[in-house]
């Protein structure tokens, strides 16, 4: 059985648990967090020597981590993924997109929000403000995508909308305000269900 190392907490790993949910392949979750510093231990580290979650770890013995890497090896081939090279080109994009444009501003302040003491979020103040303007300019992308399609590309299922589902969905916007309607609008609503 395939091994995920990984927390509920996480975003990324979010987006692993939904993919193997939807594609229904059993897996076990080692609870495995960086709040603990977990991944930089020895013990995780003879794991995955890059040291982050989420990771995988097949029956052979293969591991493979980079939420972007595992949602690409395991949509392959289903209906999920797209099998034209364009539109695959595509959805990769979004998925680079929610990586580097999306995550690093909300998922980012959501977890100050969540884990830092008072004190050390009033310091990082700027940067939170920072982080809540380029989470903005993240979500209007995404918004503006989503007022010509019901989807971020043309293929119907795909696991490129899987990165933003969860962090669209709970995160608090960089300025600690949970906007629901910006939250949910445009996210298709089988991403509003939790995998088992």
């Amino acid at each position: 059985m395939l091994t995920l190392y990984g927390d509920l907490d996480s975003g990324n790993v979010y987006k692993v648990r939904l993919l193997l949910a939807r594609l229904g392949i059993p897996y076990r979750r080692v609870d495995t967090t960086q709040n603990r510093g977990e991944p930089a231990t020895a013990e995780f580290r003879a794991i995955n020597p890059i040291g982050k979650i989420p990771t995988i770890v097949f029956d052979d013995g293969r591991m493979l981590s980079e939420s972007g890497a595992i949602l690409y090896l395991l949509s392959r081939d289903t209906a999920l993924f797209p099998a034209d090279a364009w539109d695959q080109a595509n959805v990769l994009r979004w998925m680079f997109f929610e990586q580097y444009s999306h995550e690093p501003y909300i998922a980012v302040n959501r977890h100050w929000k969540l884990h830092l003491p008072p004190a050390e979020q009033s310091r990082l103040a700027d940067r939170m403000a920072q982080n809540h303007a380029g989470g903005e300019h993240a979500l209007s992308v995404m918004e503006q995508r989503l007022s010509n399609s019901a989807w971020l590309e043309r293929v119907h299922k795909q696991s490129g909308h899987i990165p933003r589902c969860r962090k669209s969905r709970v995160c608090q916007l960089p300025n600690g305000r949970a906007d629901r309607q910006k939250q949910a609008r445009g996210v298709p609503a089988r991403c509003l269900h939790d995998p088992q």
